[in-house]
C-alpha cells in the first residue's frame, strides 16, 4: 500500500512539502512517515482524503498492482501474429487492458454483443485474458506491452502511428512537440538515454495507476521518445569536402 501511495503521489505531482501542509504535517514528518511507513489509519484517511480517493481505494489499486506485478509485458510471437492478423482483436486487447469494461469497449468499437463475445473467447484461447465471475477479466499481461522490435505488431502499425502521431499542430493545452540538435560526448549521450529510459517508464507506471480510473475521467494519450545519431540534410552540402571551400 505504501508503494501505491507513493505512485498516486508521484501522479498527481503533490510533493511531500505540499501533503504536508495538506494534512497540516511538516515536510520532514510527512518524509519519516513514507520512510519507515508509521501511518496511522487516521492518518491514512488524512492522506487519501488529500489524494481525492478512499483507502478503500488505496488497498484495491495495491492489490490490483500485486496482481499486474506477477504478469509479464511481452506476448508470445504466435501472441502478437495473431492480434496482427486481426486488428478488431487488437484493438479490443488495449482497450480492456487499459480498464475499459466490457461494455464500454464493446461501444467504443462499435460491435454487437455476439461479436463481443467471440472475441472474448479469442483472447482466451490465446491466453491473453480469462473471463471470471461477474464479467471480471483476469489477463496473462501487463502494461506496457514491449512488443518486439522486428515483431509483427510493430512492422504492421509502427510507421502509420509515427505518421498520423505527427501530423498534429501540437498547440493544445496538454500537448508538447520539442525537437533538439546538438553535438554530444558518448558520456553524454548514455545519460540522455538513460533520461530517456526513465520518463518511458515513468509513463509506464501512470497507466498502470490509471488502469481503474472511469474511462469518462481519462484519455487516450500517446508519448514518442525517440534519439539517434542524426544530421539535417539541410547541411549536407556544406560538409567536409562539399561546398563552401574557398
Amino acid at each position: 500500500m505504501l508503494a501505491a501511495l507513493k505512485r498516486c503521489l508521484k501522479s498527481q505531482g503533490l510533493t511531500y512539502r505540499a501533503l504536508g501542509k495538506a494534512i497540516n504535517l511538516s515536510e520532514s514528518s510527512v518524509k519519516r512517515l513514507f520512510a519507515d511507513g508509521s501511518f496511522t489509519l487516521p492518518r491514512l484517511e488524512r492522506v487519501c482524503t488529500a489524494l481525492d480517493m478512499t483507502v478503500a481505494d488505496l488497498s484495491r489499486m495495491s492489490a490490483d498492482t500485486r496482481a499486474a506485478g506477477s504478469q509479464p509485458n511481452t506476448l508470445s510471437l504466435e501472441q502478437e501474429r495473431l492480434l496482427a492478423r486481426n486488428p478488431p482483436l487488437l484493438a479490443c486487447f488495449y482497450l480492456l487492458l487499459n480498464g475499459h469494461t466490457i461494455e464500454t469497449t464493446r461501444s467504443r468499437l462499435k460491435i454487437s454483443a455476439r461479436a463481443m463475445r467471440e472475441l472474448l473467447s479469442a483472447l482466451s484461447a490465446a491466453r491473453l485474458a480469462d473471463l471470471g465471475p461477474k464479467q471480471r477479466l483476469r489477463f496473462h499481461a501487463r502494461l506496457p506491452i514491449a512488443w518486439r522490435v522486428d515483431g509483427p505488431v510493430r512492422k504492421l502499425y509502427e510507421r502509420q502511428v509515427r505518421a498520423e502521431f505527427l501530423q498534429g499542430a501540437f498547440t493544445g493545452s496538454n500537448e508538447a512537440l520539442t525537437f533538439h540538435s546538438a553535438e554530444l560526448s558518448a558520456a553524454s549521450v548514455r545519460v540522455l538515454m538513460r533520461k530517456i529510459e526513465r520518463l518511458a517508464a515513468d509513463f509506464a507506471d501512470l497507466s498502470a495507476l490509471d488502469v481503474n480510473v472511469h474511462a469518462r475521467d481519462k484519455s487516450s494519450v500517446a508519448l514518442l521518445l525517440a534519439c539517434r545519431p542524426w544530421a539535417f540534410s539541410m547541411f549536407a552540402p556544406y560538409k567536409s569536402g562539399g561546398a563552401g571551400r574557398g
